[in-house]
């Protein structure tokens, strides 16, 4: 369950890091497959409304939330967005699944409290519902202009292996349970 980040914004999905991970799963744990739920501009609201119909109909072992990017940038609530992500890893879990929260950051355009408290709503929501957390998945990338598309936001092809990377360590104790 993603946003533009995971649905391969400015790219084709072929390119994205949730189809790297679908390559690293076939050598590493062949009985995975893997399910990308991202739509570009999604918000935490819309993955949690449509993330009941998605566990029924796929069943999964592990959820990856990586949301949050859109909410932050129009402003809303931080608490709105932990309920949303609170709800969506507890819906996980009580279908059977692990969870991976990615933890994602904003640019300070709304202050540092705001920011502070986003930022901050990631680690809570893996704390308060036992979800597994992954830092920020664009370290190394998001402050390299080269591993940035022309909006500054979406990263590059290139910089999609380094995602994998970032996330990666974060999701094999979670395949090691499942």
């Amino acid at each position: 369950m993603g946003d533009s980040i995971s649905a391969a914004y400015g790219m084709s999905l072929e390119e994205g890091w949730v189809a790297l991970l679908a390559g690293r799963l076939a050598d590493s744990h062949p009985g995975y497959q893997v399910v990308n739920a991202s739509i570009s501009g999604e918000t935490s609201a819309g993955a949690a409304a449509r993330l009941p119909a998605l566990l029924e109909e796929h069943q999964p072992s592990v959820v990856i939330i990586e949301l949050g990017g859109n909410d932050g940038l129009r402003g809303y609530p931080v608490t709105r967005l932990r309920d949303n992500l609170v709800s969506m890893a507890q819906r996980s879990q009580a279908a059977g699944a692990g969870v991976l929260i990615l933890a994602m950051e904003i640019p300070p355009n709304y202050g540092s409290r705001y920011t502070k408290s986003f930022r901050e709503s990631f680690t809570r929501v893996a704390e308060d519902t036992g979800s597994q957390l992954s830092p920020f998945m664009l370290n190394g990338v998001a402050t390299n202009p080269e591993l940035m598309q022309d909006d500054g936001i979406h990263p590059t092809v290139a910089a999609q292996p380094l995602l994998l990377d970032n996330v990666w360590p974060h999701l094999e104790p979670l395949l090691q349970l499942r």
